[in-house]
């Protein structure tokens, strides 16, 4: 028994979180495991929410209530036992947020190494590490405050020009006829108060704006005599633009209205003091080289020669190449962190795993692949297998072919998904899942195929010059009517031409992307579809009573939970306990309520049906279209009651993407649509594609997936490479041209995925 308990792997017995069927699996330690199967088939409950979960909650109760309580909170999955578990850290595609004070320099640690390589051997010597920290009083730009920006007034959203001060000319709260800061500009006798705005002198204007700090030599009546004179400019600056102030949340929108965030005028965006700026290593100062592309800044490094700074440099450069090796060379150490895309934050999070030097740690990773072109792929293998060559067990959700291929150990679950997944499939070898008679052996069996017959154009929406972020002067016409594919290596433009320059061209087109729905824990699938007004007014229509009893936010809440289904027990400095309510046993509903009946069904076991369910107890044509769209783009599985803040980001998009499919005539923008999708489920994303554009829309997707490449009526390829070796067109037409073109990359790994006949 002791033998069998602690052998090299990791004992899971009688799971059961979510759909998981009371399963029990070992999964070996100190190797890669590829855990795979359809969305819903139960990965994310058995890697995330049991064994991440357990790992997670044990090592938290090592600490002080007093830590405990400033840690995040895990109950305990729904699990009889799991055995020889390490330490696990989650790698997951959540962006690493973060305020403006947050750089890939300072998360990366990079920063740190280079501020103390100018403190070393920068010229002329200015200080320590500190002076070069924009974080630090000691070296911040004064202006800014280390921020590289300021906000500055947009004076021509400040006033109406066409009116005179009497007039209402300033727009500002506040400032409005009658009030007191209005007066403060025409009871000072400077101004002629029925005069428009427009005919003002540039004098009068600079008065007006700016001026500030005099005693008004003739006001009127209603000055206070004790008074200066402070322009309209300095006056918003102070009182609203100020953090203390209360203005900033009283007026926010407005604020952000008439503000606009520019390069500080004194720093001209480098963020530090002057005398840190002026200290260089062969004529750049550290600004200098945090705004260099990661890859040229290994260049410069290894031209840095000196003796007593080797350390420091062999360290930079080791850091800088494990950024490069993973497809990250296009970043800059300046680049904030909120500005990074998921699969970005997450390639950062591996790399700072890559520097420590502990062992034996569970490494878990939520589909690594996500934003990578193919030939991206290849580089995040090598990196999963460096983290388990060190002594790590590696744990990954994954979809992707290349990715399972790397497999010491596959885990396949399903067969499919929601209630009628969460078993095991298959174990095994990744030659064995190939021969499997599951899903994911016949798709990665599977070789596509180019597109039979393409759509023509229907017209074209054009872009000229485009130079924003790394595009190079980008011109490029899209299709109407088509479906278009938009590819490249990650960082080689796509997002800033579809989603950043598109829409300044095209404001009408419609982007369905992977953010949150704003809405309260208490919106789900039904509530936002709105099909849960027509089901409420079923069940008072069959039962003869209010339809407000049977919503969970109105009169048939339990009085217990108020209608959430589960309470909150705050123990003050210990974790509070979250519980499945006493009362109504998580129905939501009171006792009364969930007597009421449709069809044999009460409220609280309609809310828990599939969609897939659903469908065949409702014939109601008010409700069928939205769950036949739903069950259409590939979430048949989730439930009526979901909470939408339980969804991933790829099932989101498509919760969006349902709501549109009815619709005909517009521009449709996809940012990488088979996120989170197993390949089995990529045919029907495809079907949903040509649907879309055979009712009369144009479709443009931003995708890596072969499959969906192989399937446009027309492909825009940017690179050649990444950041500023990308942002140029290199190719533009349909599919079967493209897999010819030997200056593309995409082209290349398209012709060796496709079947060609």
């Amino acid at each position: 028994m002791r033998k069998e308990k602690f052998d090299n792997n990791i004992h899971v017995i009688g799971a059961r979180e979510k759909n998981l069927k009371n399963i029990d699996i070992k999964v070996p330690k100190k190797q890669i495991t590829v855990f795979t199967g359809v969305s819903g088939s139960g990965k994310s409950s058995l890697v995330f929410d049991t064994i991440a979960a357990e790992s997670q909650r044990q090592l938290n109760e090592t600490y002080s209530s007093f830590i405990r309580h400033r840690l995040p909170q895990y109950g305990h999955p729904d699990v009889d036992s799991i055995e020889n578990l390490s330490v696990a850290i989650v790698i997951s595609q959540k962006r690493i947020g973060g305020n403006a004070r947050s750089t890939v320099g300072t998360i990366t640690d990079i920063y740190s190494l280079l501020r103390l390589l100018f403190s070393r051997i920068g010229k002329p010597f200015v200080g320590y590490s500190d002076v070069f920290s924009f974080n630090n009083p000691m070296g911040m730009c004064p202006k800014c405050e280390g921020l590289g920006k300021v906000d500055t007034i947009n004076v021509e959203r400040l006033f109406e020009k066409n009116k005179s001060l009497n007039e209402g000319a300033i727009l500002f709260p506040t400032f409005e006829p009658g009030g007191w800061r209005w007066k403060r500009y025409v009871c000072t006798g400077l101004f002629d108060n029925d005069k428009k705005l427009k005919d003002y002198s540039s004098d009068e204007w600079d008065t007006l704006l700016y001026k500030t700090g005099f005693k008004p030599p003739n006001p009127t009546n209603g000055w206070p005599t004790t008074s200066k004179y402070e322009g309209i400019v300095p006056r918003i600056e102070r009182t609203f633009l100020n953090k203390e102030s209360r203005g900033v949340k009283l007026y926010k929108e407005e604020i952000n209205y008439v503000v606009a965030s520019g390069i500080c005028p004194l720093c001209k965006g480098a963020r530090l003091k002057e005398e840190a700026l002026e200290c260089k290593i062969k004529d750049k100062n550290i600004a200098d080289c945090t705004k260099m592309q990661i890859s040229d800044l290994i260049s410069f490094m290894e031209t840095i020669k000196e003796p007593s700074a080797y350390t420091m440099v062999e360290a930079i450069i080791n850091r800088l190449e494990h950024l490069n090796s993973i497809g990250l060379g296009y970043l800059s150490l300046a680049r904030e962190t909120a500005t990074l895309s998921g699969g970005e934050s997450q390639r950062i999070k591996m790399v700072r795993q890559l520097g420590s030097s502990l062992t034996d740690i569970t490494y878990i990773f939520d589909e690594p692949s996500i934003g990578l072109h193919p030939h991206d792929v290849n580089r995040i293998n090598n990196l999963l297998r460096l983290l388990r060559d060190k002594g790590n067990t590696v744990l990954i959700v994954e979809h992707d072919p290349d990715v399972i291929r790397i497999a010491d150990h596959v885990i396949d679950m399903g067969p499919k998904a929601g209630t009628k997944g969460g078993n095991i499939t298959y174990e095994g070898g990744v030659e064995g899942l190939l021969k499997a008679d599951t899903l994911t052996g016949k798709f990665l069996n599977y070789k596509s195929s180019l597109k039979k017959g393409t759509r023509e154009p229907k017209g074209w929406l054009s872009i000229k010059q485009a130079t924003l972020h790394n595009l190079k002067e980008v011109s490029v016409d899209i299709p109407i009517g088509v479906l278009t594919v938009v590819t490249g290596v990650a960082g080689s433009g796509k997002s800033t031409l579809i989603n950043q320059v598109l829409p300044q061209y095209y404001p009408e087109a419609i982007f369905i992307d992977q953010r949150a729905i704003q809405a309260s824990k208490r919106s789900n699938i039904a509530t936002f579809t709105g099909i849960f007004d027509f089901i409420r007014k079923l069940f008072a229509k069959e039962n003869q009573v209010e339809a407000s009893l049977f919503s969970f936010n109105s009169k048939g809440a339990c009085s217990e939970c108020k209608g959430l289904g589960i309470t909150y027990v705050d123990l003050a400095f210990m974790d509070p306990i979250v519980d499945v309510c006493e009362v109504c046993q998580g129905d939501r509903f009171t006792k009364e309520v969930l007597q009421l009946k449709l069809r044999k069904k009460n409220i609280s076991e309609v809310l828990k049906m599939t969609i897939d369910e659903a469908m065949e107890f409702f014939d109601e044509k008010e409700i069928l279209p939205t769950l036949r769209s739903l069950k259409d783009v590939g979430i048949g599985y989730i439930t009526l009651g979901q909470p939408l803040d339980t969804l991933s980001g790829g099932e989101l998009q498509r919760v969006k993407l349902a709501a549109e499919l009815e619709k005909e005539g517009n521009i449709y923008v996809l940012d990488e649509p088979t996120t989170g999708l197993h390949m089995s489920d990529v045919s029907q994303l495809i079907t949903i594609m040509n649907r879309i554009v055979n009712q009369g829309s144009t479709l443009i997707v931003i995708e890596h997936n072969l499959d969906i490449m192989s399937q446009a009526d027309w492909i825009i390829d940017l690179g050649p490479g990444a950041g500023q070796d990308g942002g140029k067109v290199i190719f533009e037409g349909q599919p079967r041209d493209l897999i010819n073109k030997p200056s593309s990359i995409t082209g290349k790994y398209l012709r060796k995925h496709i079947h060609i006949k």
